[in-house]
């Protein structure tokens, strides 16, 4: 009987939530995102998972056992977010796109994915928008699921589940294959208003925060990039999936699929290479915000028509520096989507450095990845800025991003939630 109270003690004692330590994060300097400069000096509070206190040190007033983390050379920041991910892909010249779908087993490519969620987290990126599993079905959802519950390290997660396509637009196929093969596809298929409501429903009803739809693709003569929805199907699946609180975004890469795209509605446009001035002034009429992904063009490019970087930028750099520079001048809002991927995950960071290439300050490229990112996820009040009361997601570089973007390759501290998942002796 004494074994058996002492063992059930134990138990008890074991389930019993422990007092979480303050944290006190010191680094150089601090950059807030509210504002473009960092604050030299100045230090960060967290407290259960929340930050508690952000200014000068002797400003701050921790518990007598608070946890001090020196960082000494970096700047403190929010934890980065990337609005355009593909956590089920890994870079093509490691294996093409249709080898993945069509060799890779759906189990083994979850797999591929929680490691993938892991190099994103440890690289500063606190935040995922999730654009399309491609061909492994609902699996986004239960990665997040399991970062959620602790099973895997990873982002915060917002997933698009399969995606939606004009029936025959989307790979792999119908072009290239034999007529007889029943293939696999790389997102859910649908023709007529009717299939498009009902693809919306199904996927937000298995868990899809966002709905994405490819408004055009390279089903024009020759494989040119063409719309591929009708006015009435886009329409339907931007109405059905705001009716039910889902934001939509876009694959949209020529004028004509954009111009479509904003015409009905969409929350989000995703490349937009093609796109010119008069539908980015639509945009920002509209409130719709642009991802850029100028590393998938950086990387495709380097895969498959011979760039090597320092080269000269190729026509298809230039078409979407071109549309790029374009958005900024006319002030559409411009979000960190990267399309990694495509490239390798955990170098999410090449994003911000092409955005400060083409055009941006880095500043705003810091702003593009934290607090306007956060906005574009309805996040804003949650996270994307260091201020007191908001969670506790945050990143430190060696040296100062917010005066040298490339800073940002040189992750040193990332906090999610209050949780420290790395530090700069390697123990959490």
């Amino acid at each position: 009987m004494t074994r058996a109270i002492l063992f059930v003690a134990l138990l008890v004692a074991a389930a019993a939530p422990v007092a979480a330590r303050d944290i006190l994060l010191l680094p150089d300097r601090v950059w807030t995102s509210e504002g473009n400069t960092a604050h030299a000096g100045w230090a960060v509070l967290v407290r259960d998972g929340v930050i508690a206190g952000v200014g000068p040190r002797e400003g701050l007033h921790p518990a007598a056992d608070v946890r001090e983390i020196a960082l000494p050379g970096a700047t403190l920041m929010p934890g980065l977010i990337d609005l355009h991910s593909h956590v089920f892909l890994h870079p093509y010249n490691e294996t093409l796109w249709n080898d993945q779908v069509l060799k890779e087993a759906p189990d083994y490519r979850v797999l591929e994915a929680a490691a993938h969620a892991r190099d994103t987290l440890m690289s500063g990126f606190t935040a995922l928008r999730d654009l399309g599993t491609e061909g492994a079905g609902f699996g986004d959802v239960s990665i997040k699921r399991a970062i959620n519950e602790g099973l895997i390290p990873g982002p915060r997660m917002f997933v698009a589940t399969r995606a939606i396509v004009a029936t025959a637009s989307y790979g792999p196929g119908p072009r290239g294959f034999r007529p007889d093969l029943d293939l696999p596809s790389g997102a859910q298929e649908v023709s007529g208003t009717d299939e498009a409501m009902r693809a919306v429903r199904e996927q937000a009803a298995r868990g899809a925060d966002w709905i994405k739809l490819y408004a055009d693709y390279r089903v024009g003569p020759d494989g040119t990039t063409a719309p591929t929805f009708t006015e009435a199907e886009l329409k339907a699946i931007v109405d059905t999936a705001h009716l039910i609180g889902r934001p939509v975004a876009a694959h949209a890469a020529s004028r004509e699929g954009v111009a479509m795209a904003v015409a009905a509605g969409v929350d989000t446009i995703e490349h937009g290479y093609g796109t010119d001035e008069a539908t980015f002034a639509k945009m920002k009429k509209q409130g719709t915000t642009y991802e850029p992904t100028l590393t998938a063009v950086d990387a495709t490019e380097e895969y498959f028509h011979h760039y090597k970087p320092g080269d000269p930028p190729t026509d298809n750099m230039r078409e979407a520096e071109h549309a790029f520079r374009t958005a900024l001048k006319v002030g559409v809002t411009i979000g960190n989507g990267s399309d990694v991927g495509v490239f390798a995950h955990g170098t999410n960071w090449r994003e911000p450095v092409a955005m400060v290439r083409d055009g941006m300050t880095p500043a705003q490229a810091l702003h593009a990845a934290t607090d306007v990112a956060a906005r574009i996820l309805r996040q804003g009040d949650h996270f994307g800025r260091i201020a007191v009361g908001m969670r506790a997601d945050l990143a430190a570089f060696s040296g100062d991003p917010s005066a040298h973007i490339e800073d940002l390759a040189h992750p040193v501290l990332v906090m999610k939630d209050g949780t420290l998942y790395r530090s700069p002796d390697g123990h959490p």
